[in-house]
């Protein structure tokens, strides 16, 4: 299996501007990232940038960079921009890992490219874990995802779901927020318009299944890492990295 992860990596961050470049542990946040994905079975890795300040802190490393718009609304718009600048061919496995994820183990990304490759009926494959924190499956901030017995996801949504009605019990599953495309898939993305439920949920994902397109969720039973979206989130990233 041959797959290429591609990082996209904006500076202008609502809740924390330019948090790629935020240092951990003595270099920036997206050097971690890189170093990751090079643990990886990747044979390429590309970070997608629109700002030259991300670009010129990879200079020291000798990470491929590819510049693309600052106007894209997504992660995967913007990686679909790749596929078209850097010409993969529509069978290339592209793994979008996020730039805010220093910590992301290098066996999820093989396993979300495995899931991909081994499926001939998705478009895309991510990933989930089991949720029995009360609080994290009410918390809007955690994504929830159902899937058939087959893998294929069947919604997405920051709602605890499935209801558990009549104290029947239900397992919650947190999704991950890594995705496996084949190449030919984004460039089709790029051209669907924001779905009714990803605009509700605000969830790119959901516009995938809402035009008819199959994701496959690969379960994992491990320590998946952590995302930087605040300060608070930047000071933990800290301390993990100390420790």
């Amino acid at each position: 299996m041959s797959f290429t992860v591609v990082i996209p990596a904006r500076y202008a961050s609502t809740r924390l501007p330019g948090k790629a470049l935020a240092d951990i542990g003595g270099k920036p946040m997206i050097e971690h990232v890189v170093d990751r994905a090079n643990e990886s079975e990747a044979t390429r890795v590309v970070v997608a940038t629109d700002d030259e300040r991300i670009a010129n802190a990879l200079e020291a490393i000798d990470c491929e960079v590819c510049m693309t718009r600052a106007d894209h609304l997504s992660g995967s718009d913007r990686l679909a921009e790749v596929v078209q600048t850097l010409d993969f061919s529509d069978q290339d496995i592209i793994v979008n890992v996020q730039g805010d994820e220093p910590f992301v183990p290098s066996q999820l990304i093989n396993q979300v490219a495995n899931a991909l490759s081994q499926s001939s009926t998705a478009a895309m494959a991510t990933a989930a874990k089991p949720l029995v924190d009360e609080q994290e499956i009410i918390n809007p901030n955690v994504v929830k995802v159902v899937f058939a017995q087959n893998g294929d996801a069947l919604y997405f949504s920051r709602a605890p779901i499935p209801y558990a009605r009549n104290d029947r019990q239900a397992s919650a599953w947190h999704h991950i927020g890594i995705y496996s495309y084949r190449a030919g898939f984004l460039r089709s993305y790029h051209n669907l318009l924001p779905s009714n439920m990803e605009l509700t949920e605000s969830l790119e994902q959901l516009r995938v299944l809402d035009n008819g397109y199959k994701i496959v969720v690969e379960t994992v039973d491990y320590e998946t890492g952590v995302g930087v979206d605040t300060p608070e989130d930047l000071e933990n990233a800290r301390k993990l990295f100390a420790r």
